[in-house]
């Protein structure tokens, strides 16, 4: 029975069009560790970030959903700007922001741009997973993001394997929300987007809970 409603909780709780979350640390190999010791389940080693500094580590969240945990790569040289997400000035691990991702990355940002909010210009990455793929994607990257982190950047893998289809360990996704000082100035910018998330009043913050084999476990 705890199966069957895990199941049905995680399909209920991940936003549609949820691609993955973004838990950013300045210690990348403490932060997977203390999500083993918390979850009972290890992350899988993701790949390295050639240029920008980092690597990260992925866990399924359920369906064509994972969690990226991101940090900085002490076996690349100090990269030439700053780092993604800030990892750079975090002092401690935290979700700092989402991704979704449309059926059409182009028209998404037209629309959202149409709507009144611009979710940045549209540019390539690129990774290499462990085993020598070579990842590569577009997302939605600038200045005109919303500086919170709740409003989701857009994302499209084009051609590449979805990094869930690497048979990722999974802990499937319970809940996301998320609090903000002002929610009605975010809820606009979240419709711009065709994006959904539970929002209150409070300090800005994103936190999810995953369901475990040792029960489940929130992240903030």
């Amino acid at each position: 029975m705890r199966s069957a409603r895990r199941s049905l909780g995680a399909v209920n709780a991940i936003p549609a069009r949820l691609d993955h979350l973004v838990l950013a640390t300045p210690d990348l190999a403490a932060t997977v560790a203390d999500f083993t010791r918390r979850t009972g389940v290890v992350p899988a080693p993701g790949g390295v970030h050639v240029g920008l500094g980092t690597r990260n580590h992925l866990v399924s969240l359920g369906g064509t959903a994972y969690l990226e945990i991101i940090g900085p790569d002490p076996e690349q040289p100090e990269p030439t700007g700053p780092r993604p997400f800030d990892v750079d000035s975090l002092t401690a691990a935290r979700t700092v922001t989402w991704a979704i991702s449309p059926p059409d990355l182009d028209a998404a940002v037209a629309t959202a741009r149409a709507r009144g909010y611009d979710p940045g210009e549209i540019r390539p990455m690129s990774r290499r997973r462990p085993d020598g793929t070579l990842l590569e994607w577009r997302l939605t990257d600038g200045d005109t993001q919303h500086p919170s982190g709740l409003v989701p950047f857009l994302i499209d893998w084009g051609a590449s394997p979805h990094p869930t289809a690497s048979g990722l360990p999974t802990t499937a996704l319970l809940s996301l929300s998320a609090t903000a000082p002002a929610p009605e100035e975010i809820r606009p910018l979240l419709a711009a987007v065709d994006a959904r998330l539970a929002l209150a009043e409070g300090p800005v913050g994103l936190s999810f809970t995953v369901d475990t084999p040792r029960g489940p476990v929130a992240f903030g």
